[in-house]
């Protein structure tokens, strides 16, 4: 399972296998500090999924299912709906890149250190994965269009990281 994120006003966006079905989650978190403002978030659940794997990534994504992600439902202001779409993820080397239908698409490219490793930033005070390094990347490209709400960025920071989510 793998997790890639992108900050600020920018849409997060989470994406992960419930074999073999995935969810994506998109926010627009807004202009000011990720805490002070509440989030407007959408699902949406691998189209090819049946009907217990949507019951099942509903629940994770939406925090009823316990464990790391139920913290987050305090930060969330609106949900605003839950759709099923076309999900394509791709992880090659350093690149990761997902593709929601029409609706949106994002590519980013983990960053070299000096020694060609990867850059990584631990103990993030607001990690998505705690625990787990997450590696620093450069958005090619974050597109999102739906409930009204459309995003076009580029050039800007992302991350990734390896991930499990389970319930508490």
């Amino acid at each position: 399972m793998r997790l890639d994120r992108s900050w600020r006003d920018f849409p997060i966006i989470r994406v992960a296998e419930l074999t073999p079905r995935a969810e994506v989650k998109l926010g627009k978190i807004g202009d000011n500090h990720m805490l002070q403002t509440k989030w407007k978030v959408a699902l949406y659940v691998d189209e090819r999924a049946n009907q217990g794997q949507q019951d099942g990534l509903t629940q994770i994504f939406s925090g009823q299912a316990g464990g790391h992600l139920a913290g987050l439902t305090a930060l969330i202001g609106e949900v605003m709906g839950i759709k099923t779409a076309a999900i394509e993820y791709r992880a090659e080397g350093n690149r990761r890149s997902m593709r929601l239908g029409d609706i949106a698409e994002a590519e980013i490219d983990g960053l070299p250190g000096q020694d060609g490793n990867d850059v990584t930033v631990a103990n993030a005070p607001f990690a998505a994965v705690p625990g787990v390094p997450l590696v620093v990347a450069k958005s090619k490209q974050v597109r999102f269009s739906d409930y009204g709400l459309k995003w076009e960025v580029s050039n800007k920071n992302g991350f990734f990281s390896p991930f499990a989510y389970q319930s508490a």
